[in-house]
């Protein structure tokens, strides 16, 4: 099934209510080790590309102002239910995050979080988040990709026809995602999943300065 978000719109609202019971613990320590690497500092403004039900805000460090952004209007209640968290400045958007309405270069950090592998458009989201940050700006992605030159079996393929029904895809590869992106890959790890999923911290270019982005 192809992935569209009329249909992410549909999963997301019926995975709101049991998402954060079911899987914010799973995911725990890949998003930990994530806001870990983005090394955020008090003054710093971040944005958070699908922030869903909220399971990143409470890692947010105090001092630090940040916007969240998801499709799902259900999945974004779930997130308000969180706040206000002590000594974070946190504002809460409904939007799409293959088209967001940022201004370019207006954040210093971005937090991709179990998004890439879930939005239709994944490198059309990468380049959008990395167009909201600020040259230099870092941004860091955890999420399941296969390895890189590595098609998947025949059985993975036809197990994602089943996932992209749930609001995943199983089968992207980050190298074609990130491919001719205005970025260096600084770190790629393992994590959960005996490495299914991975969390990558990239540093957008100086480069990019000059095409506009």
């Amino acid at each position: 099934m192809r992935m569209r978000d009329s249909w992410n719109r549909v999963v997301y609202r019926l995975w709101s209510p049991i998402y954060d019971p079911l899987l914010t613990r799973l995911f725990q320590r890949g998003r930990t080790r994530a806001l870990q690497l983005l090394d955020l500092e008090a003054g710093e403004r971040v944005l958070l590309v699908g922030v869903g039900t909220g399971a990143d805000l409470p890692l947010l460090p105090e001092g630090v102002s940040a916007l969240g952004v998801d499709l799902s209007g259900p999945m974004l209640a779930r997130a308000r239910a969180k706040l206000p968290l002590p000594g974070r400045e946190i504002t809460l958007e409904e939007g799409d995050a293959q088209r967001l309405d940022v201004e370019p270069g207006s954040f210093d950090a971005a937090v991709l979080n179990l998004i890439l592998s879930v939005v239709p458009d994944p490198i059309s989201c990468l380049r959008e988040a990395l167009r909201a940050l600020r040259p230099g700006g870092r941004a860091v992605v955890f999420d399941k990709f296969l390895p890189d030159g590595r098609r998947g079996t025949l059985g993975r393929r036809l197990a994602n026809q089943f996932s992209t029904l749930f609001g995943t895809d199983i089968t992207r590869h980050f190298g074609e995602i990130v491919a001719g992106a205005p970025c260096e890959v600084l770190l790629d790890e393992p994590s959960i999943a005996r490495g299914a999923y991975r969390v990558i911290l990239l540093r957008k270019t100086e480069a990019a300065r000059a095409r506009g982005a």
